[in-house]
């Protein structure tokens, strides 16, 4: 019985054939690839989501208890989480509980101010201008672009349709 040995880098640059290379490469990249998985992955990240939807219950709750009405209670809950992400990303926090929760942390509205806050803070030591201001929208900046363009069009089909008489 032949036992193969594990495929490394040295070997792989070694090889002269472009075929036999190509197949050791792969082979080096399936050994070195950490295999997911995946049920505990998804209950993780419905811990974190629940979790965070939870605190953003809580902060309703709250606010509601307070005497604000629904809709008010809603906005400053928003605002709040929004500010406990900002400070958990400043302190390298937020980037720990979406090391384990994944998805489960980046879909509520948290994901979207860490998204905001970390490459400011990431790009803060160079400068006011070149760091912050032009790193700041590097990942969400398409998701905010997407989020006018789609409404800028679908306001203009609604006005057509309204001076149609469609709607």
């Amino acid at each position: 019985m032949k036992i193969e040995e594990p495929v490394t880098a040295k070997k792989v640059l070694q090889t002269t054939d472009e075929q036999e290379k190509a197949k050791k490469y792969n082979k080096y990249v399936d050994e070195k690839t950490p295999k997911p998985d995946l049920l505990k992955d998804m209950w993780h990240a419905f811990l974190v989501g629940g979790a965070i939807c939870t605190v953003g219950q809580v902060i309703t709750n709250v606010y509601s208890g307070q005497g604000m009405d629904e809709e008010t209670a809603a906005a400053f809950t928003t605002m709040t989480l929004v500010l406990i992400s900002v400070i958990l990303t400043g302190f390298n926090v937020y980037q720990r509980i979406t090391k384990y929760g994944g998805a489960g942390s980046l879909v509520p509205i948290t994901g979207f101010a860490n998204s905001v806050a970390a490459p400011a803070i990431e790009f803060q030591k160079e400068g006011q201008v070149f760091g912050i201001g032009c790193k700041i929208f590097t990942i969400a900046g398409p998701v905010i672009l997407f989020g006018i363009f789609a409404s800028w069009v679908l306001g203009l089909v609604y006005w057509i349709g309204t001076v149609l008489g469609v709607v």
